[in-house]
């Protein structure tokens, strides 16, 4: 007789439950799309194959611009609130599990900067530039069925992935501070993560680059060079799914240029952070995080917190 997913989950249901909503969570890592510089923790965990998840979030920055740190503006008193709308899916590729995630911010975006030594204030509202990210677990998490999955217990996982986001956001040549960036992005990285007992530790490396912005202010050419990432994570996982992470991410490089004139910009910046996740049914998790800029070479630092709920089914749930 078939099993129902009860009785699947009876006798190992807080490993499920820590196991789904681990990689709920984690696949809220596209809402970072509004907050460039900010990661989420558990990108490369496991969980069933065919599982659909539908997301749902909101995020505050206050102080410098979250989704384009390069532009050539100082003392930036800028704040966006952005909600995003995400879907992802757990694919098998070829024996080894996988993610794909389409991701859609909308940030409404108010403020002033200094610019050539004059105030520049901003007013806008509009979509951001949407992303797409696949991800593989080469190592350590094999594709499994629902109920396959309740006997999986991570150890050590290895995996890969690549973000791409497009031109597709709100975008004005006239204005220096838009929402969307005019430009094509993609980012390659691969990742680690090990569990100890309660505890996973990850860390990550990620190189971001950019095609360039042929009508950047006015019809100028702006190029950027790549920006590289490399984030960290120290996890705790409680009782019935339930997990809060300490996270920090150092990012180095992309100086940019302006008609071909080599700009003073080059990032060196520090981010910390923690997040709260929690299931709230067999459906349904709550997101809680934050985070800051602890130091930046070009003092474009900003604040942010957040909230996201996903919805998850397929899959044999």
């Amino acid at each position: 007789m078939k099993d129902s997913v009860a009785d699947l989950i009876k006798g190992s249901k807080m490993r499920y439950f820590t196991g789904l909503v681990f990689v709920a969570c984690s696949l809220l890592a596209g809402l970072s799309t509004a907050c460039a510089q900010d990661v989420e923790p558990r990108a490369y965990s496991n969980a069933p194959v065919g599982v659909n998840f539908l997301i749902s979030g909101y995020a505050y920055t206050q102080g410098g611009l979250s989704f384009d740190p390069s532009l050539p503006v100082k003392n930036p008193h800028l704040n966006t609130s952005s909600m995003v709308i995400a879907y992802a899916r757990v694919l098998d590729l070829w024996g080894k599990s996988g993610k794909f995630n389409v991701i859609l911010p909308n940030t409404w975006l108010s403020g002033s900067a200094d610019y050539l030594g004059q105030k520049v204030k901003r007013e806008v509202d509009g979509f951001g530039d949407a992303s797409f990210r696949l991800s593989v677990n080469l190592y350590g998490a094999p594709a499994l069925t629902l109920k396959e999955f309740k006997d999986y217990k991570q150890d050590l996982i290895i995996g890969a992935s690549l973000q791409v986001s497009v031109p597709s956001g709100q975008y004005d040549d006239t204005r220096l501070v838009n929402i969307g960036t005019n430009r094509w992005s993609f980012r390659p990285e691969v990742g680690v993560s090990k569990a100890l007992g309660q505890w996973t530790l990850e860390i990550a490396a990620a190189a971001t680059f950019f095609t360039d912005n042929n009508d950047f202010f006015g019809g100028n050419t702006r190029s950027q060079a790549p920006i590289y990432s490399m984030p960290g994570h120290v996890i705790y996982s409680f009782p019935w799914g339930i997990w809060a992470s300490l996270d920090a991410t150092y990012f180095t490089g992309g100086r940019t240029t302006l008609n071909g004139t080599l700009n003073d910009d080059f990032e060196q910046n520090w981010r910390v952070g923690g997040t709260l996740a929690f299931p709230v049914s067999a459906r349904n998790s709550i997101k809680l995080y934050a985070g800051s800029g602890v130091w930046a070479r070009t003092g474009n630092n900003y604040d942010l917190i957040g909230i996201a709920w996903q919805y998850r089914w397929g899959g044999g749930l």
